[in-house]
C-alpha cells in the first residue's frame, strides 16, 4: 500500500509537440504541493520523432509497435535516474483524441513500465473520464488549482499552456477543493505551437520558429485570421477539447503566403484563439500565467500582452517551472489516483460528476 502522508512522486509527460520526455518530482499528499524535486528532459532523436509522427492519428488495433517501442524505451531509460520517487505518473504519448467519437489513445504500457522500473506506475488517466461523458482533457487543471493555493493567490487567475494545442484553466482559489462547483473551468483554446512547427518543418526543415524570429519578419494576413476565427469550435461552450491535428487545415489558409507571413499569421491565430477563450471565463482573471513552449516565443507573448486586459507572464513569475509543469501535474495526479481522490470534474472536462481516473500497476504485475 502507498504510505499515508506526503510522498515523493515522479511525473512524466511527452506532449503533442513530440520533442521529448519531461520528468519531474514533487512532494505532495495528493492535495497540497509541499515541495519540488529534481527534473530532467530526454529529447527524442530525429529518427524517434519521425516514428512517432508517423503514428499520429492511429488507434488501438492499428500497427503502432515501432512507436510503442520508442515511447517505452525513452521512458524506461529516462525515469531510472529518479531514485527518490515512490510512485510514477505516466501519461504516455497521445496519438489520437476524439472526445465525441472514438475516444482517446495515449500510447504506452504502464504495467510494463512498472516492471522495468520496479516502482508502482499510474497511467491511462483519461479513459474513465471519457466513459462518464467527459472530454478526457485537459488534465492539468487540478494541479493548477494546487499551484494557485501554493502561490497564496486570493483572486481568480488563469493558467495558459501553449504546447502543440493550447489549453486554459481558470481558477478560483477562494474555493476549498478543485472539484467544488465554480472552482475550475478548463478547456482547449485551439491550436498553439503545432501549426507553426508543422509549417517550419514543411518549408524549412526546422522543428520550430525559434524566438519567433520568422514570424517577426512577417505580417498577419487578416483574411486568413478571420476565416480561422469563424470556426464553430470557438463559439462552443466549454468544457471542450481538441486533437493535435483538429485544425490541420490552418496550413491551407496560409499556403499562398510567404514563409514569414505564414509564420506570423499562424502565430496570430494561436493568440487570437486565446483571446476568444477568455470570453468564456466566469470573470476576468487577475493574471494570466503562461506555461509550455509557447511562452518562449516573444512574438506570441507580445500578441497576447497587447490584447489582454491583465498581466500576461510566464509561470516563472510565480515561482513555478514552465518547462516541467505538465510533468509535475501527472506526478500530482498519480498520488490522487493512488488515494482515490478525483482527478477531473464537470468544470474541467464536462464529465458528469467528479471522477478518479487512472490505472495503478505494481512492479510484480509487469514481470
Amino acid at each position: 500500500m502507498l504510505k499515508s502522508g506526503p510522498i515523493q512522486a515522479l511525473g512524466a509527460m511527452s506532449g503533442t509537440s513530440l520533442d521529448g520526455v519531461d520528468a519531474a518530482v514533487i512532494e505532495t499528499d495528493g492535495q497540497r504541493i509541499l515541495g519540488f524535486g529534481s527534473t530532467g528532459y530526454r529529447p527524442y532523436s530525429d529518427t524517434e520523432q519521425a516514428v512517432l509522427r508517423a503514428a499520429l492519428g492511429k488507434w488501438p488495433g492499428e500497427d503502432v509497435r515501432d512507436a510503442l517501442d520508442v515511447v517505452q524505451a525513452a521512458h524506461s531509460d529516462h525515469l531510472t535516474g529518479f531514485e527518490s520517487a515512490a510512485l510514477i505518473g505516466f501519461h504516455g504519448q497521445t496519438l489520437a483524441h476524439e472526445p465525441r467519437g472514438r475516444g482517446t489513445h495515449q500510447l504506452g504500457d504502464g504495467t510494463a513500465l512498472a516492471g522495468a522500473l520496479g516502482k508502482p506506475v499510474v497511467w491511462d488517466f483519461r479513459t474513465a473520464d471519457m466513459e462518464l461523458g467527459g472530454e478526457g482533457a485537459p488534465f492539468a487543471p487540478f494541479y493548477h488549482f494546487a499551484c494557485a493555493k501554493w502561490m497564496g493567490a486570493t483572486e481568480p487567475l488563469a493558467f495558459l499552456n501553449l504546447g502543440g494545442v493550447g489549453n486554459i484553466t481558470w481558477v478560483d482559489p477562494r474555493k476549498v477543493t478543485p472539484e467544488e462547483p465554480g472552482a475550475l473551468l478548463a478547456f482547449d483554446t485551439g491550436p498553439a505551437n503545432a501549426p507553426v512547427n508543422d509549417l517550419m518543418l514543411e518549408r524549412r526543415g526546422e522543428a520550430f520558429d525559434k524566438d519567433g524570429a520568422l514570424a517577426r519578419q512577417g505580417e498577419v494576413a487578416q483574411g486568413a485570421l478571420e476565416l480561422f476565427l469563424a470556426e464553430p469550435y470557438f463559439a462552443r461552450m466549454p468544457p471542450k477539447s481538441l486533437d493535435r491535428d483538429a485544425f490541420a487545415d490552418m496550413i491551407g489558409l496560409v499556403r499562398e503566403l510567404s514563409d514569414a507571413d505564414a509564420a506570423a499569421t499562424l502565430t496570430g491565430m494561436s493568440a487570437a484563439a486565446v483571446m476568444k477563450a477568455l470570453e468564456h471565463c466566469p470573470e476576468p482573471p487577475a493574471r494570466l500565467l503562461v506555461t509550455g513552449g509557447g511562452r518562449k516565443n516573444p512574438v506570441l507573448m507580445e500578441m497576447l500582452r497587447v490584447s489582454i486586459d491583465c498581466p500576461v507572464e510566464p509561470v516563472e513569475a510565480a515561482g513555478l517551472d514552465g518547462d516541467m509543469l505538465e510533468a509535475q501535474a501527472f506526478a500530482y495526479l498519480a498520488v490522487r489516483v493512488a488515494r482515490g481522490l478525483p482527478t477531473s470534474c464537470p468544470g474541467t472536462t464536462g464529465v458528469k460528476a467528479a471522477v478518479c481516473g487512472g490505472i495503478l500497476s505494481r512492479p510484480e504485475e509487469g514481470n
